[in-house]
């Protein structure tokens, strides 16, 4: 009898293919980022409007000169850094797109009254003064809480790219309004363009209306004690508050090169406000496009890398301290504004993935009143020290300063170690790495029949 031959057995088909992930939609198809965007966008716009406009507005009045001035300039900036702490505690509180809401208002209020009193005409110096320590105190309630924001919007691999897509749009912004500021002041007056930045403030609240962010849960604890918690959160971390450290002298130095000593430097060597305003526009397109770099590039070690951004800072002031030609000088002003822009995507993003949600705005606000803490002072100090040693001899102290402050924070291990999470691997690669499900089956039976009965 012939046998009957087997049949073969059945040829395995093939695994189905497993489609991918879907790739993240860009971040400007994001509804609520496109908002936070075009909110801060628009503001810093306004802003350069006002930087301008209120100065002109000051010295237009009857009687007023550069002491005015800086009496009103000043009840601008010190509630910046008066109340910025007690804005971290507040967005840690409550809602803080509520906040940055209210803060907007506030901001709208106070330019809509300076403005009022520039188009009358009736401007008392004491009424000034009030309404821009009002404007101070809605940015110092405001910048935390946009600090604390971002990580609500955006997932925690997109941060970078978002906070360096938020930078080009505020720097490019920035540029534009300083440009068109002295034109605006010249053709409709000073007043209507305060009135101008008063309406930015107010479309800003209606974009961040729209990102309807939740109230946070109620706290048994007193402002005091979430203060002490902040603290606790940015002193135990010392990369952290060594960086803060570092930075406040290195804004002081910067602070006093833009404001007193850089303008003189230009006005006694080379050539006056004109090569002053290349040499400040070289930096502000660096800045734009820092930004756009940094929110591209993809380091194991940010906040190092932060660091030694730092040190191309003191190169243009350097070269104005040797009175080099003023296009060597916009060229490093230039360099200067792609470093500054990559420190400051890197260490925002750095501190928005370590630090606990709970905490951001309080650690952001220690942040904020750490690195500008000195920058009055080098305001200040910097006439005078000029005066007697010699505007090159102060540049030169500047330079120095800046690469000392970040010579030293590089001595700190944690600046040197701490890294960014590890890129997740693209599908492909992990379809690559797993067993087909034949060897996974064969694997697992193996095991199953090692294992004791």
């Amino acid at each position: 009898m012939t046998a009957t031959p087997e049949p073969a057995p059945p040829c395995p088909s093939p695994p189905a293919a497993t489609a991918p992930p879907p790739a993240d939609p860009p971040l400007w198809r994001d509804r609520r980022f496109v908002l936070l965007a075009s909110a801060r966008t628009l503001s810093v716009l306004g802003n350069g409007f006002a930087r301008v406009a209120l100065s002109f507005a000051v010295l237009a009045l009857p009687g007023a000169g550069p002491g005015q001035l800086s009496l009103v300039l000043a009840c601008q900036a010190v509630p910046q850094l008066v109340f910025i702490l007690a804005g971290g505690v507040i967005a840690d509180r409550m809602s803080r797109s509520r906040l940055m809401i209210a803060s907007d208002l506030v901001g709208a209020a106070a330019y809509a009254g300076l403005a009022a009193m520039v188009l009358t005409g009736h401007a008392p110096l004491m009424a000034l003064c009030a309404l821009a320590a009002l404007a101070g105190t809605a940015t110092a309630l405001f910048s935390p809480a946009m600090d604390g924001v971002i990580p609500l919007l955006v997932p925690a691999k997109r941060l970078q790219q978002a906070n360096g897509l938020l930078r080009v749009g505020m720097n490019s912004s920035m540029l534009l309004g300083l440009a068109l500021s002295g034109v605006t002041v010249a053709v409709v007056g000073a007043g209507w363009a305060l009135a101008l930045n008063a309406a930015s403030f107010v479309v800003s609240a209606l974009l961040i209306r729209g990102l309807r962010l939740p109230a946070r849960a109620r706290t048994g604890s007193s402002g005091w004690a979430d203060l002490r918690d902040g603290w606790r959160e940015f002193a135990g971390r010392q990369w952290l508050w060594v960086v803060v450290a570092q930075y406040s002298v290195v804004v002081a130095a910067l602070n006093a090169n833009a404001g007193v000593l850089g303008p003189l430097m230009a006005e006694n060597e080379l050539g006056g406000a004109r090569s002053w305003s290349l040499i400040v526009a070289a930096q502000a397109l660096g800045t734009i496009t820092g930004a756009g770099l940094a929110a591209r590039i993809r380091v194991r070690r940010p906040v190092l890398i932060a660091v030694l951004s730092t040190f191309p800072l003191a190169l243009p002031i350097a070269l104005l301290a040797v009175r080099a030609p003023v296009p060597w000088i916009a060229l490093a002003m230039f360099g200067s504004g792609i470093a500054a822009d990559i420190f400051g995507v890197l260490w925002a993003t750095t501190i928005q993935r370590e630090v606990p949600e709970a905490a951001l705005s309080r650690v952001s606000s220690y942040d904020w009143f750490g690195s500008l803490a000195f920058a009055p002072l080098g305001l200040l100090i910097a006439g005078p020290v000029a005066a007697r040693i010699g505007v090159g001899q102060a540049l030169a102290g500047c330079a120095a300063l800046i690469v000392l402050a970040s010579a030293a924070a590089l001595l700190s291990p944690q600046v040197r170690g701490v890294r960014a999470p590890a890129p997740a691997p693209a599908p492909e690669a992990e379809a690559e790495a797993a067993p087909p499900p034949e060897a996974a089956g064969e694997e697992s039976g193996a095991r199953a029949a090692e294992r004791p009965r």
